[in-house]
């Protein structure tokens, strides 16, 4: 496949840039794709296009910015085999997984959010005013890698539901299910210059998007690191910055626990995608009393974890995005081995080919060591002991992040007594499920602002307050007109 083409002013358009990129299939470790990068020129033909198409689409009424965005659903269910298999090449996600967590899950949110941007409270009364939610404007959104259509579906159906128009770049080692939702929202039909794609790498492309004075918002998902100098080149010109980024979340294990559900969950939640997920579980706090049961169902859990191919549906763990990945989540390995931590690792070997790190569960990690603060992005459980529930909450709480985390307890009730205590953004009670409706995001270092159901709309909204005469409310409907 070579995507050499941007989508711009609704139509597809050569790529001016000079730079041919590869993506790689992080299996087979060979290129099965090129794409060419976009140039400045081209980024600022593309802001210009979502300048000139806003005060079309923000004044569209609302039941037709949904029905586009409903349309787009539909367009992409139609490429849903096709996303699927390039996602899971790319990024390594097992594909039974990837079809339900890469493709059907964020197509589904699209219909989500259009079910929910009715309920958005659009124009309200504050006493002689009336408080009306515009769009914030043009909005660039720069996305990454490891759910890519997930993030970018996140960012662009709601800033479109909120009346914006959409300037996305997203990560140049994931651009393929991009490129079909281009070709998605072509054939949805929506009007030229209200979404437009660019190609290229984040220090030349993403960050001329962020730099150009015609963005009035920047979207990012992505590193800590990304974020900060994104939100340093955007607050120079008072840009609005939405930014989702690393966490290190503790999954905390109260005296009389389930250990065995929290254990497997734990695991789950560290692993889903070869750990290469912001929210991953990758701390467990363990009363050192329960040390040793944890510790034999850690090593039973750890051989459930099957390396292997993507495509082969027995895999349960497949390779991470890059050679560069894996040789920094395999130094971070090493480091803390190297301070004292026990490695655990299943005794199966990794396939000869793929950008493997085999499941690892680190024992006797203390707080201070880095492999309990540092964002690994790899599958990589770092195991801590307390002593107390008041020093537990201090472990959890006591890293630069706050994206996630779970509590498991006897009761509920007492879970829910403790994670009250945490700083985080969202909460796993005894196992509960994933909410997309909930809002998404972090505390600290983990990012500003939220995503996800109806809160995810309201980021890409300003109020304006309009403040009138006292006798406007008891006036004819004349005069309200």
């Amino acid at each position: 496949m070579n995507f050499h083409q941007l989508y711009i002013d609704g139509a597809w358009v050569p790529a001016g840039g000079t730079a041919d990129l590869p993506v790689t299939d992080s299996f087979s470790e060979a290129v099965f794709a090129h794409y060419r990068a976009a140039s400045p020129a081209d980024v600022d033909a593309a802001v210009r296009a979502a300048q000139r198409a806003f005060d079309g689409w923000s004044a569209t009424p609302l039941a037709q910015r949904i029905d586009a965005v409903r349309r787009v659903a539909g367009a992409l269910q139609e490429r849903s085999g096709a996303i699927g298999a390039v996602i899971s090449r790319e990024v390594g996600m097992p594909a039974k997984l990837a079809a339900r967590i890469q493709v059907a899950a964020p197509i589904a949110a699209w219909t989500m959010y259009a079910d929910l941007a009715a309920d958005v409270e659009w124009l309200r009364r504050v006493g002689h005013s009336l408080v009306q939610q515009l769009p914030v404007g043009v909005v660039g959104c720069i996305t990454p890698w490891n759910y890519p259509l997930h993030q970018i579906t996140g960012k662009v159906a709601p800033a479109l539901l909120a009346g914006c128009t959409v300037v996305l770049k997203p990560s140049e080692l994931a651009p393929s299910s991009a490129f079909l939702l281009a070709e998605a929202i072509d054939q949805a039909g929506l009007p030229p210059g209200v979404f437009n794609l660019v190609h290229g790498t984040g220090p030349e492309v993403g960050e001329a998007l962020v730099r150009h004075p015609g963005i009035d918002m920047v979207s990012f998902t992505g590193s800590t690191a990304a974020g900060r100098r994104i939100a340093a080149q955007a607050g120079s010109d008072v840009k609005r910055v939405s930014l989702e980024l690393g966490g290190k979340s503790a999954a905390l294990l109260l005296p009389g626990a389930d250990l065995a559900a929290a254990v497997k969950a734990t695991l789950a939640g560290c692993f889903l995608n070869a750990g290469q997920t912001c929210s991953a579980t990758t701390r467990l706090l363990v009363p050192r009393a329960d040390m040793p049961a944890v510790t034999e169902l850690l090593r039973t859990g750890l051989a459930a974890w099957r390396m292997g191919d993507p495509a082969d549906a027995a895999t349960r763990l497949g390779p991470l995005i890059s050679k560069a990945q894996q040789r920094k989540v395999l130094s971070l390995i090493e480091a803390a081995v190297a301070e004292g931590a026990e490695a655990l690792t299943p005794q199966a070997a990794p396939p000869p080919t793929g950008f493997f790190v085999p499941p690892t569960v680190l024992l006797g990690v203390t707080p201070g060591m880095a492999i309990a603060r540092e964002e690994v992005f790899g599958p990589v459980l770092a195991v801590i002991g307390y002593d107390g529930v008041d020093e537990a909450v201090a472990i959890a709480n006591g890293t630069d992040y706050g994206l996630a985390g779970s509590v498991w307890a006897a009761t509920a009730r007492q879970a829910l007594a403790v994670a009250r205590r945490l700083r985080t953004g969202q909460l796993d009670i005894n196992g509960a499920p994933f909410n997309p409706a909930a809002p998404f995001g972090g505390f600290k270092r983990s990012g500003l602002g939220r995503e996800n159901g109806r809160y995810g709309i309201e980021e890409f909204i300003e109020p304006m307050a309009i403040q009138l005469p006292a006798d406007y409310f008891d006036a004819p409907e004349e005069y309200h007109a």
